[in-house]
């Protein structure tokens, strides 16, 4: 049976170079592993005032599609050297109320895009330090920093690059290691 993993993209742009690696990945998981994009952009911005008996249904809907995940697999851009707010809001959605975090233990790792040179590494980095918080063990290697993402990809967001599709497979079945790892 394959692992249900989670896939959270950190952007909302029409044509997200984002988005298009999470669907690539997701064509190119072997039978380990069942990926899924966990929609994002309708969540409401995080205010414990909101919490009550009857939360946002957006908070309940997110909470209750990572909850039944066996992992996490996040998918973002780099904005000014960090997290998108929306990727970072998701976070916080999932981690409450107090108590209730649907992250705890769920195996995770993390794929950066930029069409610039570095890959999102500032992305990449930054969001490793509220995973540790919140209690993911979060994959270390292989790391994935794709950077040109917009040169590997063609008119229909398809990856074009024979290497890159190795490279992430490479990955994606290394992800279905360590989520059995711990499971």
């Amino acid at each position: 049976m394959a692992y249900d993993v989670a896939v959270l993209v950190g952007s909302l742009r029409k044509g997200s170079f984002s988005r298009a690696v999470a669907e690539n990945l997701a064509t190119l998981a072997d039978d380990k592993l069942a990926l899924r994009i966990v929609e994002i952009g309708d969540l409401a911005l995080y205010n414990p005032d909101l919490e009550g008996d009857a939360p946002p249904e957006g908070w309940a809907r997110f909470r209750s599609e990572v909850s039944g995940a066996d992992a996490v697999l996040f998918v973002t851009p780099e904005y000014n050297r960090s997290i998108p707010g929306l990727l970072k809001n998701a976070l916080d959605v999932g981690s409450r109320p107090y108590g209730h975090s649907v992250w705890k233990g769920k195996p995770a790792a993390i794929a950066s895009v930029s069409p610039g040179l570095l890959g999102a590494f500032g992305a990449n980095h930054h969001l490793r330090q509220p995973l540790v918080f919140l209690d993911m063990p979060v994959m270390q290697q292989p790391e994935v920093y794709v950077s040109k993402v917009g040169d590997l990809l063609d008119k229909d967001g398809k990856l074009a690059n024979d290497d890159t599709k190795a490279f992430l497979s490479g990955f994606l079945a290394a992800f279905a290691t360590w989520i059995g790892k711990h499971q």
